[in-house]
């Protein structure tokens, strides 16, 4: 029997050229299917229809795998430890640098780009966007503050960054998308902070980080002394809303 006629082998495919690729499409589904927390690497070689072993080939674990399936430069560990690793009461301006320091490169533009118009697009971008901003970041950020309404926080800064990023990175708003980073921290992270660290309406006693001291932190953190009383944390006024 020649090379021509011998029969495919079925099962698991050999490592090749292409099966990164798959494992990063496999990986796509998988999480916008199940989540986060609900996907493995082992479910992920198994949709991919290769050997676990060629995941950890490629990817440096799970993170690592998300961060190429959602094609962002950073992974959601290292942003949860940027964000958590100092003082409370600045959460808002380490998250606000951080979020657009990222985006704020040309290929970072473009990526961003790319992922705003798959979210127009497709349901299993939503899914994984939601998931990873919502859940794995924003919500991790606001239960490390012990506060109350994490999910609620995660949603309110959320809306607040990804609207802001939309009209810098997209929509080209002026003077958003000639604004420094510096003044996006100057006048987004006070609303931040409080969204994060503060109390919000109708919530009960003690639901701001420290009682009651985020909100302070948050008209305080980074605030323009210029702007008086232009952008009120407490109205949440911005892109993002």
């Amino acid at each position: 029997m020649t090379a021509r006629e011998r029969p495919r082998s079925r099962g698991r495919r050999p490592a090749g050229e292409d099966a990164r690729g798959d494992i990063v499409a496999a990986a796509r589904a998988e999480f916008a299917a199940n989540g986060y927390d609900g996907t493995t690497l082992r479910g992920i070689a198994r949709a991919a229809g290769v050997d676990p072993r060629l995941v950890h080939h490629y990817f440096d674990g799970k993170d690592d795998l998300f961060s190429a399936a959602l094609d962002i430069p950073v992974t959601p560990q290292q942003i949860i430890l940027n964000l958590t690793g100092g003082e409370p009461d600045r959460i808002g301006e380490r998250v606000v640098r951080f979020f657009f320091t990222v985006w704020d490169t040309p290929d970072g533009r473009d990526r961003l780009r790319a992922l705003i118009s798959s979210v127009a697009t497709t349901a299993e971008a939503v899914n994984m966007i939601r998931d990873f901003l919502t859940r794995q970041v924003f919500a991790t950020a606001a239960r490390t503050l012990q506060v109350g309404d994490p999910d609620l926080r995660a949603a309110l800064t959320g809306s607040q960054l990804i609207g802001a990023a939309m009209a810098r990175y997209v929509l080209e708003v002026e003077p958003l998308a000639s604004a420094t980073v510096e003044d996006l921290v100057r006048h987004l992270a006070p609303t931040v902070q409080r969204y994060l660290a503060g109390p919000l309406p109708g919530a009960g006693p003690g639901a701001g980080a420290g009682a009651g001291a985020g909100a302070g932190a948050g008209a305080g953190a980074g605030a323009d002394p210029g702007m008086g009383d232009g952008v009120d944390p407490g109205a949440g006024a911005g892109p993002g809303e």
